[in-house]
């Protein structure tokens, strides 16, 4: 059994519920445990009674974490979500009986079973992956050479240690920000490999696609399965993904200078957003957890909220338009 483990809030539910229907899709035996950063979002979690997930509420996480709770004090709340990262899989290492437990990001998705990758694994004790940045974009791994949407770790010496140490830096500084070798949570796990025996970094071409390096690979169609050059794509990273207004949507491969082509529109991205706008419809009305008649408050509440949320979508528009990059979903379209 594959034992995982993410976490977001009532914001991210739709994606984290994408994920959770892909894993159903691609995994036969699997359990998912999910911190829910809100009350609302373990509410509708507990109402769903998902199969295979274990849900972990923010206070009973929290409790007794004196060390957690006064980084919680320093840092913005998006920066209080990096510093949680290290500290989910040493939760559930003491709370449940898993030898090995594997982090993800919850704007991934799965198109295959990931078995390839923890065949790569092995028996080794930590494994990370490359952001793989193309050459053009080299310049960003100022923001850490490894990407923190899959990290897997071990229950033994190598993999406890290291994710003490990465837990202790995190509550020592986890910021949104680049700052003397430090981005968030993610630049620490640029010293994994020095600092720890048993590091693997994953190879498998298929393990988490994304924005970012797509660029690398030449993407086919075989006996209905996505190829990455000649391996199967397991799962891609949704970073940057928006919904700019009805059916439009920023893929964010402008920020990439990548290209979108037929495969990635049609095969990638529209099981994607078909699975997230669905499970938005099936939550009676509700989008990202709120009332559309408190969206609509939100919007109107003040003059410039209203002018400067219109002229930033406009910008964005016309950017996306440039570099067409953007992606027209309509409802119950599925090709």
């Amino acid at each position: 059994m594959y034992d995982f483990c993410t976490y977001f809030d009532h914001n991210y539910l739709p994606k984290g519920l994408a994920l959770y229907h892909s894993l159903v899709r691609s995994c036969l035996n699997f359990r998912l445990f999910v911190l829910c950063l809100s009350k609302e979002c373990y509410n509708t979690l507990s109402e769903l009674n998902l199969d295979n997930v274990q849900l972990i509420q923010l206070d009973e996480f929290e409790k007794g974490d004196e060390d957690l709770l006064r980084a919680k004090q320093n840092r913005t709340l998006i920066e209080y979500y990096f510093t949680i990262t290290p500290s989910l899989p040493l939760y559930i290492f003491k709370h449940y009986p898993a030898d090995i437990i594997t982090y993800l990001d919850s704007d991934l998705y799965f198109f295959e079973d990931p078995k390839p990758i923890f065949e790569e694994i092995g028996n080794k004790s930590i494994a990370i992956i490359a952001h793989r940045f193309p050459p053009k974009l080299r310049e960003l791994e100022i923001f850490g050479k490894f990407n923190v949407g899959w990290m897997t770790f071990r229950r033994d010496k190598n993999g406890l240690s290291c994710l003490d140490w990465y837990r202790t830096k995190c509550i020592e500084w986890c910021h949104d920000r680049v700052e003397k070798g430090r981005y968030a949570d993610q630049k620490y796990l640029n010293y994994f490999q020095d600092q720890f025996e048993g590091v693997i970094v994953i190879q498998y071409k298929g393990a988490n696609l994304a924005p970012w390096n797509i660029d690398n690979y030449n993407l086919r169609i075989k006996n209905n399965s996505i190829f990455v050059d000649n391996e199967k794509l397991c799962f891609f990273h949704f970073q940057g993904l928006k919904h700019i207004m009805g059916p439009l949507y920023d893929s964010g491969f402008c920020n990439y200078g990548a290209k979108l082509n037929e495969i990635i529109r049609k095969h990638i991205y529209t099981p994607y957003l078909y699975s997230i706008i669905s499970l938005n419809q099936g939550r009676k009305s509700k989008i990202n957890g709120i009332r559309m008649s408190e969206l609509r408050f939100a919007f109107f509440e003040n003059t410039f909220t209203k002018v400067f949320k219109i002229l930033r979508r406009i910008k964005r528009v016309g950017k996306i338009l440039i570099t067409k990059t953007f992606i027209v979903y309509y409802k119950h379209r599925t090709g």
